[in-house]
């Protein structure tokens, strides 16, 4: 049986954001990548548009997270889907860092505004 252990987990930083992997294709999975986001306080964020579905589970802190120009204020607890082919961008308005469990399916991509594509390696 696949097990992540959080000593083990691998990091990764872009755009200012940490992401701690957990379950991905690199570790026997077939179908579901799943990794921590870390958001510091007063980040921007990047905006970028998702070539798969991705989820959003809230764990700690509060975010904005704009799904193709609706902004939507999301704290502990709350849930979003961010549909296949949006265009999306988190900020992070508040004082402590949100911690966030995102959810992908194998093969996810992102795309910057000027086109480039991001394969990132926590979902690989």
């Amino acid at each position: 049986m696949p097990v992540t252990r959080a000593a083990e987990a691998e990091t990764h930083e872009m755009h200012g954001t940490r992401f701690t992997s957990y379950i991905r294709p690199g570790m026997g999975s077939a179908e579901l990548c799943v990794w921590q986001t870390q958001v510091p306080a007063g980040l921007k964020g990047m905006p970028h548009k998702v070539l798969r579905e991705e989820a959003f589970v809230i764990i700690a802190g509060v975010v904005t997270l704009t799904i193709d120009g609706q902004p939507e204020e999301l704290r502990a607890g709350d849930a979003a889907l961010a549909p296949a082919g949006s265009t999306i961008n988190m900020e992070n308005n508040g004082t402590e860092t949100a911690t966030l469990v995102v959810t992908v399916p194998v093969g996810f991509q992102g795309e910057l505004l000027d086109g480039t594509v991001i394969n990132p390696p926590w979902a690989s």
